[in-house]
């Protein structure tokens, strides 16, 4: 079973991100495909064989890292954040909290997000500065899975 990605994208994603101030359509969508391509939109709340915990799949090395080199510098950022959790062991369970690390993540990357309307180019966003050239993800498979569990029929 998995989210229902209206309630997931209504509920929890822009209210999250409205916030803490940082909602604009692309970070919306950046997140749908992230929570589709690595839970596959909730089925999974940790990795299998592995360490990332939540919808988005983070890893608590990932999570301290936020916390300790970027959110430690950007003290109103994270007192919004903060009032969602602060441990990443909330990550499984606190779909507020997970979502708003997640956008946290992608802040720190330089690089402009894509368009909301361009799915190739935030699966590619993704792969580079989510997955990395480390993870297994594949661009085309994260636009499949965003199709197939983000996108409100």
């Amino acid at each position: 079973m998995s989210i229902h990605p209206g309630q997931l994208r209504e509920y929890i994603i822009r209210p999250v991100l409205n916030r803490i101030g940082l909602y604009s359509e692309a970070a919306e969508e950046l997140l749908m495909l992230t929570a589709a391509t690595e839970s596959l939109c909730g089925k999974f709340v940790h990795q299998v064989g592995g360490p990332a915990l939540g919808i988005f799949q983070m890893e608590p090395r990932t999570h301290d890292d936020i916390w300790e080199n970027f959110l430690k510098y950007k003290p109103a950022l994270a007192m919004h954040v903060k009032t969602y959790g602060r441990i990443s062991q909330q990550l499984p369970g606190n779909l507020y909290y997970a979502c708003a690390m997640t956008r946290v993540h992608y802040l720190r990357v330089p690089e402009r997000l894509p368009s909301a309307m361009d799915v190739d180019g935030l699966a590619r966003y993704w792969k580079a500065h989510y997955n990395t050239h480390l993870g297994a993800g594949k661009p085309d498979e994260a636009v499949e899975n965003y199709q197939r569990f983000a996108v409100v029929d």
